[in-house]
C-alpha cells in the first residue's frame, strides 16, 4: 500500500528540500534528524510561511498554522449556519460530528452517524466556499485502518481541508460525555498512519491535514493524553487535539510538551474545557480554537422560542423580527446567484 515505507527506518535517507506548496508530490524525503519519525519535506510549514493566500482551502488552512495568529473555527451544523459564519467573517469553519449528527439525524452523539452522512454534509459546506477552510470531525475514521484510508480520500475529495481521528472506541460518544472508552496506544496510531498515508497517496500531492485527537485525559490522565499525541505527531499527525483540557494551566502545560507541533483547543460552554475565548487561548500558545455547539446550541434556543412563540400567540410576526423571505434568502446567497445567471444570459430573476 503506497506509503508503508514512509514509516520504515530502512528508508530513511536525507534529502534537502526544494519544494515550495504548489509543486506535484514526489517520494517522501525524511530528514536524518527525524530518524524513526514521520517528516514531509514538501510539507514543512516553513514552506507556508511566504506569500498570497491560496485558493486551495487545505493549502490555506497550512499558511494560517505557519502563520502568526490563532486559527479561529466557529462549529456549524448545517448550510444555514455556515452561511452565517462565512458573513460575519470568519476565515474557517469546523464542522462538528455532533452538531452533524443533531442537524441530519435528530440524533445525540452516540457514533450513529455514518462516514457518508459526514461526507454530503461536508460536500454541501465546502461548496459555499470552495476557498475556506473546512476542519472535519470524523470520529474513529469509522473501522480499520482502510475505512480511515477511505475516510481521508472521501473527504479530501468533496473539498474539506483537515480532519481529526480520535482513540475512543468504535461506540464512542461526544468527547465532553462521561463515561468514555479509548483504545491502544496502537491501535490509535495505526489510524493516524492509516490517515497520512490516505493523504499522501493522493495524486498531485495534497496539503491536507491530519489532526490527531485523543479522549484519553478523561480516562487515563494528561500524562497518558500527551503522551499519545508526542507518539501521534511521531506518526505524521499535523496538529494534536486533546479533547476536555480542564484548565489553562493545562493547556499551556499541553502546548509546551508538544511544541512545535500546533495545538487545537474545543470550546463549548457547559463542557469539560472553560469557556476560553480566543484572545485567551491564543495567549496560552493554542494555535486553533473551535466553538463546536455554536451554531447548533444557538439554533436549539432560537427554533425552541419560535415555536413556543407561535403556539401561544398563532403568528410568526414577532419571532421573524421584520426578516422577508428575500431578506432570508439574501443570507443564503441570493444576490450572487442572481448575478451568475444574468452574467450567463439568463433572464428567470430579473425580477425576484
Amino acid at each position: 500500500m503506497p506509503g508503508l515505507d514512509y514509516f520504515s527506518p530502512s528508508s530513511v535517507t536525507f534529502v534537502p528540500s526544494t519544494h515550495t506548496p504548489s509543486e506535484p508530490a514526489s517520494p517522501i524525503e525524511v530528514d536524518e534528524r527525524t530518524l524513526g519519525k514521520y517528516y514531509n519535506a514538501r510539507l514543512d510549514p516553513k514552506n507556508y510561511l511566504e506569500g498570497p493566500l491560496s485558493h486551495n482551502p487545505a493549502t490555506r488552512l497550512r499558511q494560517l498554522l505557519a502563520r502568526p495568529g490563532i486559527v479561529v473555527a466557529p462549529g456549524i451544523c448545517d448550510g444555514i449556519s455556515a452561511r452565517c459564519a462565512i458573513e460575519a467573517g470568519f476565515d474557517c469553519m469546523y464542522q462538528s460530528g455532533a452538531a452533524t449528527t443533531a442537524s441530519r439525524l435528530g440524533m445525540p452523539d452516540l457514533a450513529i452517524a455514518t462516514l457518508n452522512d459526514f461526507v454530503q454534509s461536508a460536500q454541501m459546506v465546502c461548496g459555499l466556499d470552495p476557498t475556506m477552510p473546512v476542519i472535519a470531525d470524523a470520529d474513529t475514521g469509522f473501522g480499520g485502518p482502510a475505512m480511515v484510508a477511505r475516510t481521508v480520500t472521501q473527504y479530501a475529495r468533496v473539498g474539506v481541508a483537515a480532519l481529526h481521528i480520535e482513540d475512543q472506541v468504535q461506540t464512542k460518544r461526544c468527547g465532553h460525555l462521561m463515561g468514555k472508552q479509548v483504545v491502544s496506544r496502537e491501535e490509535f496510531l495505526t489510524r493516524i498512519r492509516a490517515a497520512v498515508m490516505a493523504r499522501d497517496a493522493i495524486p498531485g500531492g495534497s496539503d491536507f491535514v491530519i489532526i490527531g485527537r485523543t479522549d484519553s485525559a478523561q480516562v487515563l490522565g494528561m500524562e497518558e493524553a500527551v503522551a499519545r499525541l508526542k507518539l501521534a505527531a511521531d506518526a505524521g499527525a499535523d496538529v494534536c487535539f486533546i479533547e476536555g483540557v480542564k484548565t489553562a494551566e493545562l493547556l499551556q502545560s499541553t502546548v509546551a510538551a508538544l511544541a512545535p507541533t500546533p495545538v487545537l483547543v474545543n470550546v463549548i460552554s457547559g463542557g469539560l474545557t472553560p469557556s476560553f475565548t480566543t484572545n485567551e487561548a491564543e495567549a496560552m500558545g493554542a494555535k486553533i480554537i473551535i466553538f463546536s455547539l455554536v451554531s447548533c446550541v444557538a439554533a436549539v434556543h432560537g427554533i425552541r422560542a419560535a415555536m413556543q412563540s407561535l403556539k401561544k400567540t398563532g403568528t410568526d410576526f414577532s419571532s421573524a423580527r421584520g426578516m422577508d423571505p428575500k431578506a432570508f434568502f439574501e443570507v443564503m446567497g441570493l444576490s450572487d446567484v442572481i448575478e451568475l445567471d444574468a452574467k450567463a444570459g439568463g433572464k428567470a430573476f430579473e425580477l425576484v
